[in-house]
Order: C-alpha cells, then structure tokens, then sequence
C-alpha cells in the first residue's frame, strides 16, 4: 500500500513538472536541443594480472578497452543527459553496452528539483563504506581495477528533492528493484556456502532477483538540514538485501529477501578536520525473528570517521564501523554446523592521498582491516596527468584472510595489479 501510493505520488509530481510539447514545437525543440549539445567522454586502456594462481578463474583479472561519450544538452524547461561506455573486454571475449546515465532534470517550482531516468545516485557520510546508501554498488568493478567511480552502478529511478527553511527531502523511487553487480563467479571466486568451498567460472552464481515493475519496487527517503555547519540526516528505505542475502528453501538458489532500512547520520567540522557519525538499522522483514538460518538476520550498522590535512597536499582518513546482529542466539540455533557468522564484524579503513608535482601525480592508499574476521583488503593507486587529456594510472587490490569464508578472505586468489591509459576529450 505505501509503495503503490508512493508510486501514484510521483506519477502525480511528474506530470505536473514536466510540460505538454505540442507536436509543432517538437521540432524546434529538437533542433535546440542539438545546438546545445556538449560532448565529452574518454578512451581507456585497461590491464591487469592477478597475483596469484586461481584454478577457477583466468589469469587476466582485466583486459579491456573502453570508450565513455558523454553528451549533454538543455531546453528552457529541462536539462538532458545521456553517457554510456563502449567495452571491449578480453576476459569474456566479447564486447558490450553500459548505459550509465539517461535523465531529464527540471526544477518545475523554487522549492523541487525531479529528476527521472537512470541516474548515478549516492548519500550518507562513509568513505566506500556504506550504510544509509542502499542504491546499487558493482563490487566486481571495484575489486579487479577499474576505476572508483565504477562502484557506484545506475539506478533506473525518479527523485525528487524538496527544499524548505525548515528541512530539504530527498525522495528516490525505484519502480523495478536494482540489485548490486555482485560477485557471481565470472572475474573473481568467491566463497561458495552452498559448495562449502570457494568457486568461480565452474559455479556461477544465479538468483531469483524480484523483477515486476511496480510491486517489486524501492523507495529511500532523506530528510536533511545544515546547523551550524553540520549536516544532520535521517533516512528510511523499504527494499530488499542489494546483494543476495539468502538461500531458497532448497538451499540451491540466492535470493534477496525483503529489507528495511532506518539511519541517521551527522557530518562536520572536528577540531582541524571533519568527523562523521552514522548509524543505520537493518530490519531483515521476511525473517525478523532470526530462525531462518537461509536469511540474513536484522543487524544494527555503526560508523565513525574523521579526515584532516596532516600535511602540505597530504590528507589522511580513519573509520571504524561494525555491524552486529541481533537475534544471534537464534542464527546459531539455525545455521548448519560450523557455517554460522560471529555476532559483530568489526572493519577499520585508513585513507592516505599525497599530491605531488603540482597535484599532478597522486599517490593513495586505502586499506580496510577487519579485527573480527581477520582479513585485509589493500588499494594502492598511482595515478599521473601527463597533459590535460592524458593521464596514465598504475594499482593493486592485494588481499589476505585466516579463512576462506570471510569477506576479504574468500579473495586471496583474486589479488591483482593493473595499469592504465586514458584520454578524455
């Protein structure tokens, strides 16, 4: 029922926004449209290795070549986007399409911005840490080297964002669930429970996504406001797991059980950088006892940052999050022996960005270490603007783990180096 009206209501928002085009002014709109246009895009070349020998993957962790055009333009009433990425890729041996934009973006009254399409869709305070932002990651991009703005995958949404003296609203409908690009097995093994050992191109992993337009649906809400240079934020989602966050009652097939989400956040000025505190309750609704051990138990999700200047072009960043379940009794009870998770997962991340050469070359580090599950993720990058248009980058995603079954550790195999080529126009 909420979602069905949440549906009606943006229905109702959007044609009320969005102008009636006679078919004798389509023309000249499509001409202005073309005047206006702007083009900009990139061509890159991509390569990398792993580091390791893994029987169920191929050595190349990426080959490939990639040609993004970006194209723009604007009526009176509306602006437009398109970008999309050409890909050649040598480890499936075969070419493909990736749409990452196609927007209208209007501001119909002083006080609403809609926008609708698919679209690049981020929120919350976390540094490539995640709580309140349950829009689609592509985790498979991030760990085999391309580039960091590649973690971020598209939704297919409308969103509207109010402003007000009293408090700005965010509202972001999904009318077709969009589900993280997971790991399934083509680029990278993984830990298969279902196997009970690790796995790549041997067992592909295959789901039951929920895929009816407007009944299996998404809706996340925002309400933010700055205060004395802070920002403070509550957020509420009604979805399901991103990734899949269970098995069937066979125990054959991933699933993605409904999830809700409430949060808050806060993000500021803490002595001579800037802190940030969020929090999110994770609200599993198809197992809110805990007794199925084939579904991801309701967790709560904690997280504490701060970033500062400690040195000329030289900036460091430290977070501690944790997530912890809460029927854990139950999720032992359930779980088939040996298989069942510790009750908290605790993960520390150290950022460290150093510009050199007139900010020319930067050199960073990021690291994620998890006390609880004992296993390492490291991201050295080095990344060289040669001119205005090229620029040439070199990299790592190194990983160590006691087991096989943690989130890192399942990834040892995967450690890869890659390097780089772009040039953008």
């Amino acid at each position: 029922m909420i979602r069905n009206k949440c549906f009606a209501f943006i229905i109702l928002v959007v044609s009320l926004s969005l102008p009636v085009i006679a078919e004798e002014d389509a023309a000249d709109d499509l001409t202005t449209l073309l005047s206006n246009m702007d083009v900009h895009g990139f061509y890159e070349i991509r390569t990398g290795y792993r580091t390791r020998k893994d029987k169920y993957e191929k050595d190349m962790s990426i080959m490939e070549q990639r040609l993004q055009l970006d194209l723009s333009s604007y009526l009176d009433w509306a602006d437009f986007k398109v970008k999309g990425d050409i890909i050649g890729d040598l480890v499936e041996e075969q070419a493909d399409f990736d749409l990452r934009e196609a927007y209208i973006f209007t501001r119909p009254y002083d006080f609403m911005d809609l926008k609708v399409g698919r679209q690049i869709l981020t929120w919350g305070t976390g540094d490539l840490v995640f709580i309140n932002d349950l829009f689609p990651k592509d985790w498979q991009s991030f760990f085999i080297g391309r580039d960091t703005e590649y973690l971020k995958a598209p939704s297919d949404a409308a969103k509207i964002s109010l402003f007000s003296e009293l408090a700005n609203v965010d509202i972001v409908y999904t009318p077709q669930f969009d589900p993280d690009r997971f790991i399934k097995g083509e680029h990278i093994s993984y830990w298969n429970s279902s196997l009970g050992r690790l796995a790549g191109r041997d067992a592909i992993q295959h789901t039951d996504k929920p895929n009816r337009w407007f009944r299996d649906d998404e809706i996340a809400i925002r309400l933010y406001k700055n205060i004395d240079n802070y920002e403070y934020a509550l957020y509420a989602y009604r979805g399901y797991w991103k990734s899949p966050g269970g098995l069937n009652a066979a125990g054959t097939q991933a699933i993605f059980p409904d999830l809700n989400v409430y949060g808050a956040s806060v993000r500021g000025s803490v002595g001579k950088g800037i802190g940030n505190l969020e929090f999110g309750y994770y609200e599993s609704d198809d197992d809110q006892s805990g007794n199925n051990g084939n579904i991801n138990n309701s967790e709560l999700r904690f997280l504490v940052g701060y970033s500062q200047e400690i040195g000329r072009d030289f900036t460091a960043g430290l977070q501690y999050y944790i997530e912890y379940m809460m029927d854990y009794g139950q999720h032992k009870n359930s779980s088939p022996a040996g298989l069942s998770r510790d009750r908290d997962r605790h993960l520390i991340t150290i950022r460290l960005t150093k510009l050199l050469m007139n900010q020319n070359l930067r050199c960073s580090l990021f690291t994620y270490f998890s006390p609880s599950d004992k296993d390492v993720y490291v991201r050295p990058n080095v990344n060289y603007k040669v001119t205005d248009n090229l620029a040439v980058e070199a990299g790592a995603n190194i990983f160590f783990g006691d087991y096989p079954s943690t989130f890192f550790g399942q990834f040892q195999n995967n450690s890869n180096i890659y390097t780089a080529l772009r040039y953008s126009f």
